[in-house]
């Protein structure tokens, strides 16, 4: 499976990537995108995430091909 992942703000920042290429056999969801990815084994409380350009639970499934996006939480005023 092939998955490209996406990372924005200060994700960017603090990984130093704004973007990956995932290849494994071991991805089922977005949860195991994150862990492959950031090297945690558990779910970031102040992280979203889409897949496809639409907003997506860390247990959401993923399929070959989707684009995999993680984000801080966006505020504004």
């Amino acid at each position: 499976m092939v998955v490209t992942v996406k990372f924005f703000a200060s994700l960017e920042e603090s990984l130093g990537k704004s973007e990956e290429i995932l290849e494994s056999v071991e991805i089922e969801s977005v949860f195991d995108v994150w862990c492959q990815v950031s090297g945690e084994t558990e779910k970031p409380s102040n992280v979203l995430a889409a897949v496809n350009a639409s907003y997506a639970r860390f247990d959401d499934s993923v399929k070959d091909g989707d684009e995999v996006a993680f984000f801080p939480p966006v505020t504004g005023g």
